[in-house]
Order: structure tokens, then sequence, then C-alpha cells
């Protein structure tokens, strides 16, 4: 429904301006839903199309071994030809893709889709002569610098499968997670910035790989300047390798299958031990990329700020891959929202022109605290969308984020997923009618359900276990060594 004067509230439900309507690239959202509920492998199969593929798929969705469920059988691509190398080719090349600023906001980086490439190649020459090959894993264990995104691409790029550990993660948790995927390399940092403290990753990994012989060789990315062991032979300054001809020269983009695995990304274990997801390079990259299209709407000019970490699924999903894949200027800070003050974030969206912000219901809540006048103190009049992930988003801070950061013209893109589904399950779409605290409707193709312990419906306002019914691309495939634990 539009509204002729602006976007209006009628009582707890937001209507989309005419503005908003206009702008917006999908304007009928019941459709194309209805379009793709009806033959969802069709719907993902016109998405696929519009990426590059060394050989097309025999089959859009083979579901005849459920839950294991196969999509794009028989294809061939690789994720980073789709978010790198086919950008060459055209305008986007001299595009910027990464912006980056460090937490103290001193240093400024910036990558262009060209120079972006020049990182991959070299990060990947240096990760093959430490004698990993496709299918190896890789474990990435850094703070938000640019260096996790080159690292994430480039094991992609060469087959290798990567394991990103969150820079936060204590020893325990690095050291059991690189023992169960026997990961073959870590790529970490001296150190990381957290709040103006240095956060020691370097010393955090050498404690984890007591435990862990599989590893062979250490990279390590100087970002603090501190000094930190480093054990010869296993360890090497990232730095150091770049000034060796092995760095130098175009890496090829290895063909692999669409279900080839591209990383293994640990659940929090709060239920148990924690589960290694396995994505895929072919689904898992329609699906990011779809999605990201469709739910924010993401145009040439954007600059698009996904606030996460790349250690979680959101930072692989929307700081890395679905941005990129869509050729979308995309804003990493290596800070949090607070530090050394409560404007951090705005200095930011008001110094890049930041057109899209995605956060979590949590970083909002803090900053309201502070009240209105911190965001005030600076022109957020760039943002046309704003975005909530990672938990339910209360109804209060919907309206203080609608209101005082969007300046009641920007709709909310309330976002439900999780690592396991590696794309958005249950979104609006920017013209839709908004419920504060509501996620609204399944995402296309999708259909989700409440039910009792014996899979029947409950009644409405009932409780229950939220299902969907239906499989999409970007599934995970399985639990990494342990396939009986998926079923």
């Amino acid at each position: 429904m539009a509204r002729s004067n602006g976007q209006s509230m009628d009582g707890d439900v937001y209507y989309p301006s005419d503005e908003v309507i206009e702008q917006a690239t999908l304007k009928d959202w019941d459709a194309v839903s209805a379009r793709a509920l009806k033959d969802p492998q069709a719907f993902w199969a016109a998405e696929a199309e519009e990426l590059e593929w060394f050989q097309k798929w025999d089959k859009v969705l083979d579901d005849s071994n459920k839950p294991f469920f196969k999509w794009f059988v028989g294809a061939k691509t690789n994720i980073v030809h789709n978010a790198i190398d086919r950008h060459l080719k055209t305008y986007r090349k001299n595009k910027l893709a990464l912006i980056w600023e460090s937490e103290d906001g001193k240093l400024h980086q910036t990558y262009s889709y060209y120079a972006m490439n020049r990182e991959v190649n070299r990060m990947a020459n240096i990760i093959k002569a430490m004698g990993v090959v496709k299918g190896d894993r890789v474990t990435i264990y850094m703070g938000r610098v640019p260096e996790i995104v080159f690292a994430m691409l480039a094991c992609a790029k060469i087959g290798a499968v990567h394991s990103v550990v969150f820079g936060g993660f204590s020893v325990d948790a690095l050291s059991c997670r690189n023992k169960d995927s026997h990961s073959k390399l870590v790529i970490t940092m001296d150190g990381s910035y957290n709040n103006g403290k240095v956060v020691e990753l370097k010393r955090t990994v050498d404690e984890a790989l007591k435990r862990c012989p599989s590893v062979e060789n250490v990279i390590v990315v100087k970002r603090v300047g501190h000094e930190v062991p480093m054990e010869l032979s296993r360890d090497h300054w990232y730095h150091d390798m770049l000034a060796l001809p092995i760095a130098n020269g175009k890496c090829p983009t290895e063909v692999m299958d669409a279900e080839d695995p591209l990383y293994i990304l640990y659940t929090s274990g709060s239920t148990g031990k924690p589960k290694a997801i396995v994505h895929t390079h072919g689904g898992y990259m329609v699906g990011t990329y779809t999605t990201l299209k469709y739910v924010f709407d993401v145009k040439e000019e954007d600059r698009w700020w996904c606030a996460a970490d790349p250690g979680w699924v959101t930072g692989h999903s929307y700081i890395v891959y679905g941005p990129m894949l869509n050729g979308v200027t995309s804003f990493m800070f290596e800070g949090g929202p607070m530090y050394p003050y409560p404007n951090r974030w705005w200095q930011c969206v008001e110094r890049y022109g930041i057109t899209i912000l995605y956060t979590a219901p949590t970083a909002i809540r803090g900053l309201m605290r502070f009240g209105e006048a911190w965001p005030n103190k600076h022109d957020l009049s760039s943002l046309r969308l704003l975005g909530s992930v990672g938990e339910p988003i209360n109804p209060e801070a919907w309206k203080w984020y609608y209101r005082v950061i969007g300046k009641e013209k920007c709709p909310i893109m309330d976002t439900w997923w999780q690592t396991e589904t590696g794309m958005f399950m249950i979104t609006p779409t920017p013209t839709m009618p908004l419920k504060p605290g509501s996620g609204t409707r399944p995402f296309f193709g999708q259909e989700a359900e409440i039910v009792d312990d014996h899979g029947n419906p409950v009644p409405d306002g009932n409780e229950g276990y939220l299902v969907l019914k239906n499989p999409w691309p970007s599934m995970l495939r399985t639990i990494y060594g342990d396939p009986d634990r998926y079923v």
C-alpha cells in the first residue's frame, strides 16, 4: 500500500512511501512469490542464469537422497569467478569493491575490483606455496581487516575449503575447530584491536596449535606491530611472503563442481558440540546473490555496510560473497559502534555516504542508551535502507532505528536466517508493509510453518517449531565429518 504523503506508521504497521516504491526494482512481491512457489526450481534456475558457469547443470535439484539435496547437478563454476573475475570484463573493473577504515579512524584503504583481484591472486599464490591444494582445509583466525576477505576469496579461488573462526574465540574453541577440520594451514594476525585494546591473536594460535598436529604452516598478517613469537619453518610473515617471486603472477581460478565445498563454518555450540556446517560453491553462490539483490534491492551506486564480523555467517554471506557477487561497493569497519564515542558508526555513514546499513538489534539497543544527540550530529541522509539480523528486534528498538537513524524514510529489512540456511529465509523487501518486530514472510520459493512435536501445524498464537518446507540452493549440505548428525 502506498501513501502519497510519504511513509507512515498506521498503528503498528509501516507502509512504504511512493518514493520508496518508485525507486524499488521489485514492485510486485506477490507475483514473484506466486511464480516461485508454483515452480521453485524454475525460479532458482532463472536466478542462476544471471551468473556465469563454466558448464551448465544437467539437473536443477536432485532430491533423491533426502535430506542430502544437491543443486545445479553437473554444473561447473567457482564463486570467485562470479565475485571477481567476471567483473574485470566490465566497467566494474575500476569500481570500488571494498572500503575499509581502522578502529581509530587513522587508516583508510580502498580496493577496486581490479585491486581486489590482484590481492586475492597474491594471497592465493602464497597459500599454494604452503602446499595447500584443492579440498584442503584452511583455518582463518583474524580481525576485521581487508586481509580476511583476501584470505577467504583466495582459498575459494584455488578450491581450498576455508574455516573462519571468530577472532574473539578462545584457545580451546580454536583448537577444537582446527582439530575437527584437520586444517593444513592457519592464517592469522599478530593481533587485532577491540575498543582500543590489542587482542592477542597470534599467541592464541600458538597455544591452540600445541594440540593440532595437522597444521603445517601459519601465515601472519602484521596489524598491531608488536613482537610475537615466530616458530622457525612453521610461521611466515605475510608481508615477507608478498616480497617473494612466488606471490607474483596470475593464479588460475580452479574449476569447481557446483557441489564442491566452499567453506566450513562452525555453529556457536550453544546446544551442544559446535556443528561444522558445509556450504558449496554453486548453491550458496546463487542463494547469497539472489537474496541480497531482492531483499536490499542493491543498485550500482550503493555503498553497502554489513556491520557484522566476517567470522560469522552474516559476514560470510553479506560482507564477502553476496556484495561482490552483485558488484556492490562494500564498507568494512574494524571497530565497534561505541568506541571511543557512540557516534563512531554515524561518522562512517556520513564520511562514506553509506546507503544501506545492516546490523544487529544488540548494537541498536546499545546505541539507543546514548540518546539521539550523537546520531543527530551527523548527516545520515545518504541512507535509503536499514536492516536487522542475528536476533529478534524488539518494537522499541525498531522504531528508534527507523525514526532516529532512518529519519522515517528508510524501510527496515528484518531478516531471519542462520548458519545452516546460508541466506535470508524470512524477510521483507522494501515495498512490503512492515510490522516492528516481525520478519514478515518467507523468501521466494519457500514455505514456513509452526508445528508441534508430531509435525502438525499449531493454531495461530501458539508456540511450536519453525520448519521450512522446501529445499533451497544455499542450504547446508552436511555436517563435516559427521553426516549422521545432519540426519
